[in-house]
């Protein structure tokens, strides 16, 4: 379920700076200038936060729970044909 979450972070965050990038200018003097570098410094940290988080997401406890059931079915069928 999370997974969902930060793809969809990370597309409102890819939608904003395609809308937001074509508008902000860069080199304004300034406060505007200001704005824009730090907008755009702190839509990059989303981004990269929602990739890090995606791409080391840990893995679900389900398949650990079915390897236990696994190794402890063998032991039971090994130790039957003892």
């Amino acid at each position: 379920m999370r997974r969902y979450r930060y793809i969809i972070c990370l597309l409102l965050a890819g939608a904003m700076l395609f809308y937001a990038v074509p508008r902000l200018n860069v080199y304004g003097g300034g406060l505007e200038g200001g704005f824009t570098i730090t907008w755009l410094a702190f839509a990059l940290i989303v981004i990269a936060g929602n990739l890090t988080a995606l791409l080391y997401e840990p893995k679900s406890k389900v398949n650990v729970r079915t390897r236990r059931k696994v190794v402890t079915s063998n032991r039971k069928r090994m130790r039957s044909y003892e």
